[in-house]
This record gives C-alpha cells, structure tokens and sequence, in this order.
C-alpha cells in the first residue's frame, strides 16, 4: 500500500475516529484505524464494535492495498506534520511509513485482516432528511440517557415511528424523561429501536454547524447507519425493551405556571450555586404572581431569589434537582416562556416550551 494525500483531509478524516476509538486493551486492534487504499479512494475505518466510522480522503493511490495503525499516534503525527503533502507507506512486517517534508515516522501496525468487518447498507434504504433536525432531537433527548449501566435498556435513545412522516425519540433515567417528536418523515422502522449514548454523542458532533445540510439514516438487523456528506457512523442498537414510558407523563397536572425561560435559568444557576454538590438539591414555592427558589445548605449557607411569573393557583412548595432543570432548560433556544404544570409535591411535574407541541419533559420532584 502506498498513497499521496493532503494533510488537512487526512487530518479531518482521521478526528472523527478519536473518539471512538477503543484504548482498552481488550482487542488490540480496536486502537488501530484501518486504512484502505484503492484507485483515487482512500478509506479510514475505526470501531469499538458497537460504533464504527468510516470516511473517505481524496488522493492519489499508486499502490493498492490496506494496513492498520494506532489511531491516537497517526492522529498526532499527521496533526503535526510539517508540509501540506502526506505519504503513507506499508512496510516489511505490517509497519507503517509516514512522510512530510523531511519528517519520516515509522510507527508499528497490523494485518488488517484482522480488523472487524464494517456492515453493508444498501444506500437505497437510506432516508434523507434535514441535519439540523436529527441534531435537534438528539440534544435535547440524550441528557436524559440512564448513566445505570445495570439499566441496559436506558443507556441509549429510543426512536419510533408514529406514522404520517411523524418520529418521536424519548430518554428516561427514571428520574426524568424527555420526549421530543417532529415531522421528518419515515426511516423505515417496523418497531421501535434504542440508539446508544456513544453512538448518539459521535452523531451530535458530526451534525454540529449543519444548518441547512442533509443527512442519510438507515437501520438493518441490530445496525444503525448515519451518513454525513464523507464520513458514516453505525452504531450497534441496545437489545431489549425500552419500558412503556406514556404512563409516566402526567395528564392531570392542574396547577401551570409560566415563566420567562431566560430568567428562570439564571435564577437556577445563582440559587444552586450553594446547593448541595451531591443531590443540588432546590425548593420552589409558588404564589399567585411570584416564583421563590431557595436552597440551605448548612455547609455552605443558603440562597434565595424570587422571580415574576404567571400563576393563579393555591401556594405550592416542591423540591427538585437543580441540576435537572438546568440541563433541559440549557437544551432550549433562547428567549421565550416555558411552562410548568403541577399536581402535587410529589407527583411528576411536566415541562413545555411554549409554542413547541412536540417537546415536553417530566421530572420527579424530591424531599427537601
């Protein structure tokens, strides 16, 4: 294998494979990207077997043939490359030959026979829809993605279709759920699918800037497929049933309030501040006209501020996490009202943007 390719799209190919990257030693092939060479196509392919990447670099091939190589230290070597132009070469014993400018590295590699097969997805299958929206839905659902991995089921994104053109994707740790549905047409789903959290962080980070561009999604067997322009991400789906979540989305929920979402974040931010690092812990009182959040911590002090809202119900004390409403208040555009509905102190509260039908999110209240 030998090739000629610009720096900078060798470089920019290589980072969407940092991240995925395995630097466990379990399977020593996992740290190494495969690099593939073919006439004018050269392919770079890293996975941890449960999500993979694989993008092409524009160059000129003058031998065929593919070899592997650590990831992180073909990654930091191209980065400091000292010319424009980079030269790869296969050697004696599966090494690797790197050349810039007067710059020659040798770095150890791997037969690539070794390394695990990328799946097959019929480009055909693929249904194109708006990046911004895909990246849309997973920011403001993957937060809410379990950390319990004991709780297989909650580590990842769930995503089903609900027919004419419409997707809902839903996260819950069990203490809060968020639930986001647009229409974006069908991705030719049967049934409900989970995505898992890895695989969701590397498809946020390749959507990031896409205002207006388009992108493939595609699922097969237990795969998922994202393409983006040059670079496709799959991702292995979690097994297992994701729990009937509609039963814990309040309905009756009859005390609303609504405030200006802006404030409400700052004023979270500044009260949580001497909230208890462990369970940031807050209380929210409500009176007709007026929003109070405290907290007291006796190892730090306490905090109070009281905020303007809309609100004509009975006085109401409850207790949450703060860090809970800061993450999906931090996931919303800015500017606007958000509106929070009640039933008791220890009943789910639910929490809306207005004018946004598609997007709620229900949180637990605690004992304070």
């Amino acid at each position: 294998m030998e090739l000629k390719a610009k720096r900078g799209d060798f470089l920019a190919t290589l980072y969407w494979t940092q991240g995925i990257v395995e630097r466990r030693n379990t399977m020593p092939i996992l740290a190494n990207v495969l690099i593939e060479s073919y006439k004018g196509n050269i392919r770079l392919t890293a996975t941890d077997l449960e999500v993979g990447v694989r993008g092409t670099v524009d160059g000129e091939v003058s031998q065929e043939g593919a070899i592997t190589a650590n990831a992180k230290k073909l990654y930091e070597i191209v980065r400091e490359a000292p010319e424009e132009t980079l030269q790869l070469k296969r050697l004696e014993n599966d090494w690797v030959e790197v050349k810039s400018g007067k710059s020659v590295f040798k770095i150890v590699g791997m037969d690539a026979r070794e390394f695990p097969q990328f799946p097959n997805f019929d480009k055909e299958s693929l249904s194109t829809i708006p990046a911004n929206i895909v990246r849309e839905m997973v920011e403001r659902t993957m937060f809410s993605v379990s950390t319990d991995e004991t709780r297989h089921s909650l580590n990842g994104v769930f995503i089903e279709e609900l027919g004419s053109g419409s997707v809902r994707m839903v996260a819950t740790d069990g203490h809060r759920l968020a639930l986001m549905e647009r229409q974006i047409g069908s991705l030719g789903l049967e049934k409900g699918v989970i995505l898992p959290r890895k695989g969701l962080a590397e498809v946020r980070k390749l959507l990031e800037g896409s205002e207006n561009g388009l992108v493939s999604i595609g699922f097969k067997e237990n795969m998922g497929l994202i393409v983006k322009d040059h670079v496709e991400l799959f991702m292995r789906l979690i097994e297992g049933e994701f729990p009937d979540y509609t039963k814990v989305i309040p309905n009756d929920n009859q005390h609303v309030v609504k405030v200006e979402k802006d404030n409400f974040l700052h004023a979270l931010r500044r009260v949580s501040i001497l909230s208890s690092e462990r369970y940031k812990g807050i209380k929210m009182e409500l009176n007709e006209g007026r929003l109070s959040l405290s907290t007291n911590n006796p190892d730090l002090g306490e905090a109070v501020e009281d905020i303007d809202i809309e609100y004509q119900g009975k006085s109401l004390t409850v207790g949450f996490n703060a860090r809970y409403l800061l993450d999906v208040l931090g996931v919303l555009e800015a500017g606007g009202e958000v509106e929070i509905s009640f039933k008791d102190a220890l009943s789910p509260s639910l929490l809306k943007k207005a004018g946004d039908e598609g997007y709620l999110y229900v949180i637990m209240p605690m004992r304070l």
